[in-house]
């Protein structure tokens, strides 16, 4: 299916360039081709390193000896089920930080959280809205965010002296913000025990 529709996009494509006069032989085809494949070489190496030490964290089966260990913990604790989940919310935020991609910090967490919450008898629809409310606020705020580099861009076009720390101030009030009604939101659902699915 990827193939099919990463064709119909190549030929849609050709076929728009073609009726614009931007590609008009074979090479100007190529050459738009690796240009656009030369700027996310670097998001496609992150995406490597990330997906080998995915594989390798999971392959050592930390994940499951760490919820087991966390799980005995917690119990110990006797925090309460609401206040673990605002604990793993903002362990989301702190690891979201260095990991803005969604779906790889969920690969991360997931073995860990979700195992660890069944233990305390909560469901994973529940542990996936707590991932969801920490993920969401945390992405406007990261440098490492692959499209922060061209947030920083459209800042220049309205601001000469614009950088990195101009764009994570700006953001840093809806970032507050955000976490502060998502969570209240999170533990508003949570405490009037509505269903978090189907």
């Amino acid at each position: 299916l990827i193939v099919i529709i990463a064709l119909l996009f190549l030929a849609a494509g050709l076929g728009y360039g073609r009726g614009a006069g931007t590609l008009t032989t074979a090479t100007d085809a190529i050459n738009a081709v690796t240009k656009s494949w030369a700027g996310m070489a670097g998001l496609l190496f992150l995406f490597l390193l990330i997906a080998q030490f995915i594989a390798y964290f999971n392959y050592s089966n930390i994940p499951q000896v760490a919820a087991v260990k966390l799980g005995d913990l917690l119990e110990e604790w006797n925090i309460g089920t609401l206040g673990l989940l605002l604990m793993a919310i903002v362990i989301t935020i702190v690891v979201g930080v260095i990991m803005p991609q969604a779906i790889a910090k969920w690969a991360l967490l997931a073995p860990i959280f979700v195992p660890l919450f069944l233990r305390l008898g909560v469901e994973p629809e529940v542990v996936l809205a707590a991932y969801r409310v920490a993920d969401s606020p945390i992405n406007i705020v990261t440098p490492i965010m692959a499209y922060f580099p061209l947030i920083v861009v459209f800042a220049l076009r309205y601001d000469k002296h614009a950088g990195i720390g101009t764009v994570i101030a700006l953001m840093l009030p809806y970032f507050v913000a955000l976490t502060v009604v998502w969570t209240a939101f999170f533990a508003g659902w949570y405490l009037l025990d509505i269903p978090w699915g189907p």
